[in-house]
């Protein structure tokens, strides 16, 4: 009788779930393994599939401080749940009243998090995010925040009623898919590369009292992923702007962006549509093969994994600005038609950003609101940041959200 008592006591306690740091040659393939069991995205949008080449810590690698958590469980100590996180100082919209320049906090990004669908309601998820959080506020973060769709309940849920984060912003997903034919740009307009220096210090004057900008602009602009940094400017006004001048002088309407390769990352596909979506997005192509000279913008093959090119840092100024902003958007669509293998450009900006409305998009493949959602987790930084950022979330000091491609 004894034994038995011994035995249901045994059989009723709960099996251990361990968090660890991922080490790469162990873990590689198991997390591999796990992420291809996990593909996440909601029907007819483009969902997560697969991290290139099966780096499992892509997707964090391009920040200094970064961390990629693994848990464990059962006897076997089967990995049954993955998550990752960095850390960056970004501007918070706010002044230093003394000097009047942009208050910086650091901030933890976490993402990728994935539990085994035969694992959950284990209490995985909040562990892996606890641990997490732990490991953000040795490494001296203030706050930590995650992105995710509107209509995910079960991560929405998770990090507001169980990990105490509160909804902070809804910047929009604008995504223009990329089919046969090049956008003709307009003949009055010119589009320049502009010098990684030149771009930092446009940017830094553009974007530093906006919310989430990196203070590290500069690595972000020389990062082997980011294409490129372009500007759209009258073409009357090309001859007298000398680029590589130290007090050079912008013309009163411009725009400007820069083209991040995600597919280098990780790749997309639209998952969950009916064999009609298929049928018609397949019936638009074969049309437009037929008759190319009627230039239809037939749907690219979105249902096989693909790459795309994403836009950041947008920025316009002037009376013009808006459709220098356009023309900027059709010439990265003209690089990613070139390129093949990225079948849409993709945009994040905030809901009350001005470029928003000159950015071309598809409404059916966009996401009108996508959530952040972030958390305080200490008192650490200087004086100037200790002002709570999270209980501005009923409107942004800045109508600007910087998105960081890396975070992507």
């Amino acid at each position: 009788m004894i034994l038995k008592k011994i035995a249901a006591v045994e059989e009723a306690a709960p099996v251990a779930v361990i968090v660890r740091e991922y080490c790469e040659t162990r873990d590689k393939a198991a997390v591999v393994e796990l992420e291809r069991r996990c593909e996440i995205g909601q029907p007819g949008k483009p969902s997560l599939v697969t991290d290139l080449k099966g780096d499992p810590i892509a997707r964090v690698r391009n920040f200094v401080s970064h961390t990629m958590l693994v848990a464990e469980y059962g006897q076997g100590r089967e990995i049954v749940g993955v998550i990752r996180g960095c850390i960056k100082t970004v501007t918070n919209g706010k002044l230093i009243s003394s000097t009047q320049l942009p208050v910086h906090v650091n901030l933890a990004y976490i993402l990728g998090l994935r539990v085994s669908s035969t694992h959950r309601r284990l209490g995985i998820a909040t562990k892996l995010v606890e641990e997490l959080e732990n490991w953000c506020k040795k490494n001296g973060a203030e706050y930590a925040y995650m992105a995710t769709e509107c209509s995910n309940h079960p991560s929405l849920n998770l990090f507001t009623k169980k990990c105490n984060y509160v909804k902070f912003r809804n910047p929009m997903v604008l995504v223009q898919p990329v089919h046969r034919h090049a956008k003709p740009l307009p003949s009055d307009i010119a589009i320049v590369r502009v010098p990684t220096s030149q771009a930092e210090h446009l940017y830094r004057r553009a974007f530093s009292f906006s919310e989430f900008f990196p203070k590290d602009i500069n690595q972000l602009l020389t990062n082997k992923l980011n294409l490129g940094t372009f500007m759209a400017l009258p073409k009357k006004f090309l001859s007298e702007w000398n680029p590589n001048s130290e007090n050079f002088d912008f013309p009163h309407s411009f725009a400007i962006l820069s083209v991040w390769n995600a597919k280098e990352v990780y790749r997309l596909r639209v998952k969950g549509v009916s064999r009609l979506t298929h049928a018609v997005c397949f019936g638009t192509r074969v049309v437009d093969a037929m008759i190319p000279w009627l230039k239809i913008p037939s749907v690219p093959n979105v249902f096989r994994d693909f790459g795309f090119h994403f836009m950041h840092g947008l920025h316009m100024e002037g009376d013009d600005g808006p459709r220098m902003m356009t023309t900027l958007c059709k010439f990265v669509y003209n690089m990613a038609r070139k390129d093949g293998d990225s079948r849409v450009v993709v945009a994040e900006v905030g809901q009350a950003d001005p470029v928003r409305r000159s950015i071309p998009h598809w409404k059916k493949f966009s996401w009108d609101e996508d959530v952040w959602c972030i958390k305080k987790l200490g008192d650490e930084g200087n004086a100037a940041s200790r002002e709570d950022w999270c209980k501005s979330t009923t409107a942004s000091p800045s109508s600007v959200i910087f998105v960081d491609p890396r975070d992507l």
